[in-house]
């Protein structure tokens, strides 16, 4: 009879801490979601700053090698992300788009090529603000005086890029925020559910002369393995979702580089063995406080 009681008893505590763990990686599982749309996001915007071009126009005694010999010492400024040279042939054809239309400024002008040879430049993430461009713009023209005559870029897509993606980080921000904060209220409430059936035992055990820190410690220690084995569900989880998603979508590819993946899965495993280190500590000590007639 006692054997049976105790396999059931047994098979109840496992069951929550099934229970637990599911329920954890699930609310981790939507932050996980949140936080790696952040980190995608920060990704593309990249990206984007990344791929914005200015370009250096020349005086017209400058011939091509010259101005390749200024090509090549800017492609060692830490400033840019790529340098390149455009010749007129290069230049006419990203102008006119069409081989038509490139014949048809050619007869315009006589069959000359009226564009020069020019420099583009595409910045770092970093000097990819309009502050940034000013001051690139600024030490070009210092160190080569009158041998460019202009440095042409963009401000309003520059603009555009850094406001449009900083309102979407905020946005996303505050969205995590509010989610951490359902996650410690549901995450919270998860535990102390599972402790509920063992307060009989926490205080058995005080009675007996344990003391607090005895009672505590294996107590916490399962729950920061709860909250990593949930992390890491979490973690699986989302790859999934990615998969599925790259797989079933044509119009969506979700691709995350080795830093991206350690840092989304590093930011859950610690969500997860925090928030339930916490919730664990203030669970016990309340039934720690709490007199004997007070459990029932």
């Amino acid at each position: 009879m006692s054997s049976g009681i105790d396999k059931l008893n047994k098979r109840g505590v496992k069951t929550s801490y099934a229970s637990t763990i599911i329920g954890i990686s699930l609310v981790l599982f939507m932050i996980g979601i949140v936080l790696g749309g952040i980190f995608g996001l920060e990704n593309i915007q990249k990206q984007a700053k990344e791929s914005l071009q200015g370009d250096l126009f020349f005086s017209p005694e400058l011939n091509s090698a010259d101005i390749k010999q200024i090509e090549q010492e800017l492609k060692t400024w830490p400033q840019f992300h790529d340098v390149f040279f455009v010749s007129p042939e290069r230049a006419i054809e990203e102008f006119s788009g069409e081989d038509q239309n490139k014949e048809n400024i050619l007869e315009i002008f006589a069959g000359e090529n009226p564009l020069p040879p020019t420099i583009g430049f595409k910045p770092k993430e970093e000097h990819a603000t309009l502050e940034g461009m000013k001051k690139i713009e600024e030490e070009i023209l210092a160190a080569y005086g009158d041998s460019v005559e202009d440095v042409n870029y963009d401000e309003g897509s520059v603009q555009d890029v850094n406001l449009g993606f900083k309102q979407f980080v905020y946005l996303f921000g505050v969205v995590a925020l509010l989610l951490i904060i359902v996650a410690v209220a549901m995450i919270n409430n998860t535990i102390r559910l599972a402790l509920y059936s063992k307060r009989f035992s926490i205080k058995t055990m005080q009675l007996v002369g344990a003391t607090s820190r005895y009672i505590r410690k294996p107590f916490l220690w399962q729950s920061i393995g709860m909250g990593l084995v949930s992390g890491v569900i979490a973690m699986a989880l989302l790859f999934v979702l990615f998969y599925a998603l790259n797989n079933v979508v044509d119009s969506i590819e979700i691709t995350y580089d080795i830093k991206t993946f350690l840092m989304l899965l590093l930011s859950l495993l610690s969500l997860g063995v925090v928030i339930t280190l916490v919730s664990t500590w203030f669970a016990l000590n309340k039934y720690l406080r709490m007199k004997l007639d007070d459990l029932y």
